[in-house]
């Protein structure tokens, strides 16, 4: 049997037909100027996660390391990680690392190379004008009738 939709009065609204009424949703509130577009990503120092890491373990025999967590906004997994750095290396280990792609290092005959490229460059564009000037003064020799002597390589 089907059902036949019946007006409804909401409590004193207007009156409406069908099913549901109309959702109402309200209108996104105006962006804080306090607030920046882009989320930060939180950074401890050193300082801070030995501090939290030292009440952690004053508290692990009291079960408050969860209300520790809670206070500070960190998850066990990241408390996991500090503790790993902190065994490996104390300070050093607690340094935050910088991300984003890593520099390579600069190979030590980098610059031995630079200088050999720019010397047989040099040398290479030295012996172009050699050549042209020997050109010449074969060009010169055959004009004014003088022989040549003859070379060992060149005909």
């Amino acid at each position: 049997m089907p059902m036949l939709p019946k007006p409804i009065n909401p409590a004193g609204g207007a009156v409406t037909v069908g099913l549901r009424r109309p959702t109402v949703v309200p209108a996104p509130s105006a962006a804080s100027p306090e607030l920046s577009n882009r989320p930060r990503r939180r950074t401890f120092t050193a300082q801070d996660k030995l501090r939290i890491l030292t009440e952690t373990d004053r508290a692990a025999d009291t079960g408050g390391v969860g209300a520790i967590l809670r206070r500070e906004g960190i998850y066990s997994s990241t408390l996991g990680d500090w503790r790993r750095l902190r065994a490996a290396g104390a300070f050093g280990a607690l340094v935050p690392v910088k991300r984003g792609p890593k520099t390579a290092e600069p190979n030590p005959l980098a610059g031995e190379l630079a200088f050999v490229q720019r010397e047989n460059a040099r040398l290479t564009r030295r012996l172009a004008r050699a050549e042209a000037i020997i050109d010449v003064q074969k060009k010169v020799a055959e004009l004014l009738g003088i022989p040549l002597a003859p070379s060992d390589g060149e005909p």
